[in-house]
């Protein structure tokens, strides 16, 4: 098998340019270590965890694998700093980022040789973290699972790349990738690689229990919704019983039944209600959210814990892109990155060949 040399195996020293993003109840300890073995980039995701359980799952990943990986932090988390420490006394390669961090704090970073990979939605964005001194980026178009953007990643991702040409930063694409065909477009467009959560999700070293490993794999390819009614912002969502729900109730239903859930994942998490009232002012802040929508984002992780976590689809929330309607298998994260590095690299000499 050829091997496919980019500005991001460069920077972060890893084999094939592939990262695994930091989904939250999924991205732990056995999946990172799993993807980074494998020779791509796995980052852990920590804003589903309290700071200890997070020093206990960088400590196992470390204990499992000597290969660069990552840890995924929320920004504007009221116990950022203390989490951007920890992955440095860890010596933890990657740093990324749901939303761009302060100048700071990217400096703060880097002072210490940390890569820093903020996620961002739209060209202005990259330009911004570009001028800030980000390392590299990852783009997410609106096929993506999650919190989502309405940009395709077609149009989204050279939008990116033509507005940091000047910088050479490297820019990730992620959205809608589960194959060697969109590692290969996406090398095409001038992206450094891709970025997949839900293809990873659906690996035998995902540790998402079975039977909802199965309801992903029975998706069609419209089988996913944009719904705002899971935390207030566009969130792309696999279309279950309860999704249809809240898609068709009342809103004061759902922000009843979002308070509720902000008071489960207070006692979940150990916040206080002052530490989560700033957390959720520092959002609302951020993206400009009513207050309804800031309550409303409490009740997430609570909702995709019961999904992806405890097995239950009626009453929790499976975040899925929509290439969940396209994937028929499990295989290990060692199979998925060579097949799909091995069929890039032959679709890549392929095309080569059609230059005359």
């Amino acid at each position: 098998m050829g091997k496919l040399k980019t500005p991001l195996t460069e920077l972060v020293g890893i084999e094939h340019p592939v990262v695994q993003t930091g989904m939250g109840w999924v991205a732990g300890a056995r999946l990172v270590a799993a993807t980074s073995n494998a020779g791509g980039l796995g980052i852990l995701a920590s804003a589903t965890m309290t700071l200890e359980e997070l020093q206990t799952a960088v400590s196992k990943v470390k204990a499992a694998t000597d290969k660069p990986f990552g840890i995924n932090i929320r920004a504007d988390a009221g116990d950022a700093n203390e989490r951007v420490d920890l992955l440095i006394r860890e010596g933890v390669k990657v740093a990324s980022f749901a939303l761009a961090p302060k100048p700071e704090l990217i400096a703060k970073l880097k002072d210490a040789g940390v890569v820093v990979i903020p996620s961002v939605g739209a060209a202005k964005h990259a330009k911004k973290v570009a001028g800030w001194g980000a390392d590299a980026v990852i783009v997410q178009g609106g096929e993506g699972g999650g919190h989502t953007g309405p940009v395709a990643t077609t149009l989204l991702l050279p939008s990116v790349l033509d507005a940091v040409a000047d910088t050479g930063m490297p820019v990730v694409a992620a959205g809608g990738f589960f194959d060697g065909r969109g590692l290969a477009a996406a090398l095409s467009y001038g992206a450094a690689g891709v970025a997949m959560g839900t293809r990873f999700l659906l690996t035998s070293d995902s540790t998402v229990p079975e039977a909802v490993k199965q309801r992903y794999l029975q998706a069609a390819l419209d089988g996913t919704v944009v719904s705002t009614r899971v935390d207030g912002m566009p969130h792309r969502v696999l279309r279950t019983g309860l999704v249809e729900k809240l898609e068709s109730g009342s809103r004061a239903r759902g922000f009843t039944a979002a308070v509720l859930n902000a008071q489960k994942f207070k006692k979940m998490s150990g916040m206080t209600w002052r530490s989560m009232i700033k957390d959720g002012m520092a959002m609302r802040h951020g993206k400009e959210l009513t207050w309804s929508q800031v309550v409303m984002a409490a009740n997430t992780p609570m909702l995709l814990k019961a999904g992806l976590v405890e097995g239950n689809t009626d009453a929790g929330v499976l975040a899925s892109g929509q290439v969940a309607g396209i994937i028929d298998d499990l295989p290990s994260c060692a199979e998925l990155i060579e097949n799909i590095v091995a069929d890039a690299v032959e679709r890549l000499r392929a095309a080569a060949a059609l230059v005359q």
